[in-house]
């Protein structure tokens, strides 16, 4: 290969590296430490830029809404069991971060794309009945009303409001909570609904959503694998030990009964 197919190799647009040297998208990263806070970080490295203030302000909340939640939630879960099998940190946190598939951890992103086909003008109704019987972003099974909503659509309304967003995909997700209400039940927005609204509003594209999301939750992820970790709890179950799952099988038999 010649030397310009070998620099081209892993081409990339967010660092340069040179002896001496460390660009991130263009800024010297002199400049950067101690000038710019983390949230800027990755705005400029995963999103292309540094945000306004405003920007930078709507992306913080959504990150810091979605941190943790509790033990329960099967990525914490995951990372503490696994924290326990001598994995090391990095082996539980990489557990914890790989259940987080299209059931736990991706209806954000297809919330994302539920707003963004209203956007394009399907009716409310029509949108909804391509997704099916489970509306990504709607309803939780733990929380009739879920805390985080309030405040984040309370600041997307806010920012939309000074100008600074649209506001749109704030109205789309209202629309969406207003389609599927029943006369005496609502099913109201959950985080992956709102954040779903906040990073729409910040031209997200919808993998990358589930992808900030992802980067969020880490947070907690490390958290719980390191609690967990220094429990110096050794080889820890699904289960409580005094609970043994429920056996569904054939009754006892034996070989010579055959």
């Amino acid at each position: 290969m010649s030397d310009d197919e070998l620099a081209t190799w892993w081409s990339t647009a967010i660092v340069d590296i040179l002896p001496g040297v460390i660009r991130y998208r263009g800024y010297p990263v002199e400049e950067l430490i101690g000038r710019v806070g983390f949230v800027d970080m990755i705005a400029l490295l995963v999103l292309g830029d540094l945000p306004d203030a405003p920007r930078r302000r709507l992306l913080e909340a959504a990150l810091v809404a979605s941190v943790d939640h509790g033990p329960q939630a099967p990525s914490i879960a995951s990372a503490r069991m696994a924290a326990t099998t001598g994995v090391g940190l990095q082996g539980a946190v990489a557990n914890g971060v790989n259940v987080l598939g299209d059931v736990h951890g991706g209806a954000g992103q297809q919330a994302m794309e539920l707003y963004l086909d209203i956007d394009a003008g399907t009716p409310v109704a029509e949108a909804l009945a391509k997704v099916g019987p489970f509306v990504p972003g709607f309803g939780h099974r733990f929380h009739p009303v879920d805390p985080r909503v309030a405040p984040l659509l309370a600041m997307v309304e806010e920012a939309a409001a000074a100008g600074h967003i649209d506001g749109r995909f704030v109205a789309i997700g209202r629309a969406v909570e207003d389609a599927l209400a029943r006369p005496h039940r609502r099913i109201p927005m959950n985080i992956d609904g709102v954040t779903a609204v906040v990073f729409c509003e910040l031209g997200v594209p919808p993998p990358l959503g589930r992808g900030l999301f992802i980067l969020s939750r880490a947070v907690g992820i490390l958290a719980h694998a390191w609690e967990e970790t220094q429990a110096h709890t050794r080889l820890k179950g699904p289960m409580p030990p005094a609970v043994l799952p429920r056996y569904t099988g054939p009754p006892l038999r034996h070989l010579d009964q055959r």
